[in-house]
């Protein structure tokens, strides 16, 4: 058996393992990405392929989200709801897989302290094994305790440190984005995590996210941990907020939607629409950022 069809096979009976015990609560993001690892098990379990070709990666990882509610006298009556959203890496369980943790009573300054404790306790506990169970139990255990350290009486953003709770602005380029499964998760994402902007398919592929510096960071981290030929950051704004000041005044796009410019080559977008787009929106100095030329009306 292959490193590749055992790993693949670890992570198809933790999914199954999970999907028995939450049935309700477990969401898969990415159905393609886990259709596409089942059928690469099957091909090379049924010997239809040869050694290379049986140890190339699927396009796209498998990406689920896990809603669950900590009833455990935290002091909110009714409970504290948290998401735990999981994508699996080629290697996993080799490596500990991307874990986040969405939570409405932690604070920003909260949030990367809890994802700290808990990859070290999934190092510590179960190195080279499947984890996610482990993950869920442990935010069971101890997330009461971080939601308890996170000062409720002042208003979101008000226990941030140093521009935490910044606005961001990120210009996004791809060499290509093409894949169905891909343009469904950025739309979804976006949507998921009050983002606003735009995606443009094709050949180059451009995403520009805009809202809250930390869910923008956490809208990069997913897509980024997706299989891309060539995916970067290529430029980014970051404004800090006065306490008080209203964070949607600064947006350019007042919601996320995907922005078709085709060109006369199949595939490949129409920068010239582009860059009218852009205009539009007061945000064309981005056009030389990406292509380093300067756009023409």
């Amino acid at each position: 058996m292959s490193v590749f069809r055992e790993r693949a096979e670890a992570q198809l009976a933790e999914l199954d393992l999970l999907t028995s015990m939450f049935p309700t609560e477990l969401q898969i993001v990415d159905q393609l990405a886990l259709a596409e690892l089942r059928n690469q098990v099957e091909v090379e379990a049924e010997g239809q392929t040869s050694s290379g070709e049986a140890e190339q990666l699927p396009s796209s990882r498998p990406h689920f989200v896990i809603n669950l509610r900590l009833d455990d006298g935290t002091g909110a009556p009714e409970g504290v709801d948290f998401i735990l959203s999981c994508t699996y890496p080629p290697d996993y369980p080799s490596v500990l897989p991307e874990l986040t943790v969405g939570c409405g009573q932690l604070t920003r300054a909260q949030r990367p302290r809890l994802h700290s404790a808990l990859r070290a306790h999934l190092a510590r506990a179960c190195p080279g094994e499947p984890c996610v169970l482990p993950a869920v139990e442990w935010l069971r255990d101890n997330l009461g305790d971080f939601v308890r350290a996170s000062p409720s009486a002042a208003p979101p953003g008000d226990n941030d440190d140093d521009g935490e709770g910044a606005f961001a602005r990120l210009w996004i380029y791809s060499h290509h984005i093409y894949n169905a499964a891909k343009r469904k998760n950025i739309l979804e994402w976006a949507q998921e995590l009050r983002l606003s902007g735009f995606s443009m398919p094709g050949k180059p592929g451009v995403v520009c996210v805009e809202g809250a510096r930390e869910d923008c960071e956490d809208f990069w981290a997913r897509v980024k941990s997706l299989t891309w030929k060539r995916i970067t950051i290529r430029h980014r704004e970051d404004i800090s907020l006065r306490r008080g000041s209203d964070a949607d005044s600064l947006r350019k796009f007042h919601a996320f939607q995907e922005a078709l410019f085709d060109g006369s080559r199949g595939k490949r977008a129409d920068l010239g629409s582009l860059y009218r787009f852009l205009r539009e929106k007061d945000c064309h100095h981005v056009f030389h950022a990406y292509f380093g030329v300067e756009g023409q009306r």
